[in-house]
């Protein structure tokens, strides 16, 4: 298997979008935040989009919260700033930004669109997909880096786009248009008439305030309809344009590399630019020497210490076989995809809590391994 070579892919002026995809609990967000600083530092102007509420993150890049704008990480030594989704404020930021401001209050104050932008399953992978195309048209930044938000599936990020656009073209949302989409008095009289009868069914199954309100939403929303299939189209086709490279972010477990080979798979089959697989928290042998012959050493020291040095080769027994069944399962994904770069990132001992941590994770990612560098679960 060939390695990742991370440098590379963030000094290349041409990347302008690094996307981190994986599933849940693999580092993807610390992933993103050190790969930004590590940008930032060699010289890129970056910032860095994520979707873990967890303060640790914020704390970590030297600010005291994130938010949905972007904020300068002042202690970085390069030109960063990092922010979080605020999938509601997004959506109504999008709404003004399309509407008149009479509608866009009608819209926002509607209490079907306060279920839907908050709730609605597939939201928060819209909007991160919306707030990466509002980045990367401001031109403010040559690279954007983003944390996918955390989901059963990654590839929910993937299919966000048509998620939404099937649900607005959906035949639900289409007879809850129709009497604003009639055209002609005569038309609109025939279709108020069939919705008449439409939302009288219908309305004894969700209710009747349900559906009014989800009505007088949809024919408010209407206009916007076209501005959202046409900015998927367009988030879409930069996904797949050469200047963004997707990062799988796997921990060398069976599930996640499963899910890992599922999404490598998906991103081939939709001809995105896949620029390499980032094993994390894997646990190199810090020493040339087999577990049977640690285990059989251990069974054979003896003098002053005897137990301690017994009990370090027993550890290092076990660190050699963890490692050997990470390698086992690196060896089953990159069978099946030989053309996949890989770069491991060893597991530290602690959580990354500040600059110097991420800078240490950005080191290890462009494969400055530290010898000392421990493990742990």
């Amino acid at each position: 298997m060939s390695e990742l070579e991370i440098d590379a892919l963030v000094d290349d002026p041409d990347t302008r979008v690094i996307v981190c995809c994986g599933a849940g609990g693999v580092g993807k967000t610390t992933t993103s935040a050190a790969l930004a600083l590590r940008a930032a530092e060699r010289g890129r102007q970056v910032v860095v989009l994520t979707i873990d509420p967890a303060r640790r993150l914020a704390q970590a890049l030297g600010l005291d919260e994130l938010s949905n704008d972007p904020a300068p990480v002042a202690e970085a030594g390069g030109e960063l700033a990092a922010m979080m989704l605020d999938m509601r404020r997004t959506f109504d930021e999008m709404v003004q930004g399309h509407a008149p401001p009479e509608k866009a209050r009608r819209i926002i104050e509607n209490p079907f669109y306060q279920v839907i932008s908050s709730s609605f399953s597939g939201t928060q992978e819209y909007m991160a997909m919306e707030k990466l195309g509002q980045l990367v048209a401001a031109g403010t930044w040559d690279l954007v880096v983003v944390d996918t938000p955390p989901s059963r599936s990654a590839l929910d990020f993937l299919d966000a786009p048509q998620r939404m656009s099937r649900f607005l073209d959906g035949r639900m949302i289409k007879l809850l248009a129709a009497p604003a989409r009639a055209g002609g008095r005569g038309l609109r009289r025939i279709v108020e008439a069939g919705f008449g009868l439409f939302a009288k069914a219908v309305g004894t199954i969700i209710g009747g305030q349900m559906l009014q309100d989800a009505s007088a939403f949809v024919q408010a929303f209407d206009t916007l309809f076209g501005g959202f299939a046409e900015r998927a189209e367009k988030t879409y086709a930069l996904l797949r344009s050469p200047g963004t490279a997707f990062l799988v972010v796997a921990a060398p477990e069976p599930d996640a590399l499963r899910e890992a080979a599922y999404f490598t798979d998906r991103l081939s089959a939709e001809d995105m630019p896949l620029a390499g697989l980032v094993l994390n928290r894997t646990h190199p042998v810090l020493a040339p020497v087999s577990a049977a012959r640690a285990r059989a050493a251990a069974e054979q020291v003896g003098g002053p210490g005897s137990q301690i040095a017994a009990a370090v080769l027993r550890l290092h027994a076990d660190r050699v076989d963890l490692h050997e069944r990470e390698e086992h399962l690196l060896t089953r994904f990159s069978a099946a995809h030989p053309s996949v770069p890989v770069v491991r990132v060893p597991a530290l001992a602690g959580d990354i809590a500040d600059l110097d941590g991420l800078r240490q994770v950005g080191d290890l990612l462009a494969g400055e391994v530290e010898p000392g560098a421990t493990a742990t679960g």
